[in-house]
């Protein structure tokens, strides 16, 4: 089974993939952790992880899927250009990309989200001061899918790690993430 790549940087929000981590495990999808390189990563709340292997190092043969978290603040990544061009490596070969909080902006500025509806946790202001969006695309809900294209609100976490899964077409229990 292929793997899904779930793409690490300094200060990603944990929270925001905590479903969507479940519901891979809970259906025996394999994940893959990756960074810009091999020193550990420390989240938002201050979980620090080490990623599985470097953005250089992966085997993009053995993925079939993108699941990037946000972050504290998405603009002060130091090594954004090089998640960037990740990102444009990759994107042709995923099935599905999934993207939460102000993660989309690193697909805007991939190209990821040409001609896609999206969503994003930015305000308007910060979407246009960009200039990497397209503003008639853009959707006020909390989770927008266009195509293998999944964006999300931050604190919509658990409609997206379930639209997640059903996208994948994983099995697993909906019902453990219900309130």
């Amino acid at each position: 089974m292929k793997k899904t790549v779930v793409l690490l940087y300094p200060q990603f929000s944990e929270y925001e993939l905590s479903v969507a981590i479940s519901i891979l495990m809970q259906s025996n999808k394999p994940i893959i952790t990756v960074g810009v390189n091999d020193q550990p990563i420390r989240g938002e709340s201050g979980l620090t992880c080490v990623p599985d292997t470097t953005i250089d190092d992966l085997n993009d043969n053995e993925i079939d899927s993108l699941l990037l978290p946000g972050c504290m603040d998405i603009f002060s990544i130091d090594d954004e250009n090089k998640l960037i061009d990740f990102i444009q490596q990759i994107h042709n070969k995923v099935t599905v990309i999934a993207s939460i909080s102000s993660s989309p902006y690193l697909l805007a500025r991939a190209g990821v989200l040409k001609g896609k509806k999206y969503t994003i946790g930015m305000t308007e202001e910060n979407r246009e001061m960009t200039g990497v969006f397209e503003k008639e695309n853009y959707c006020d809900s909390l989770v927008v899918q266009d195509g293998n294209l999944i964006t999300a609100r931050g604190r919509a976490f658990v409609r997206f790690g379930t639209l997640f899964g059903n996208t994948l077409n994983l099995t697993f229990d909906e019902n453990w993430y219900k309130e």
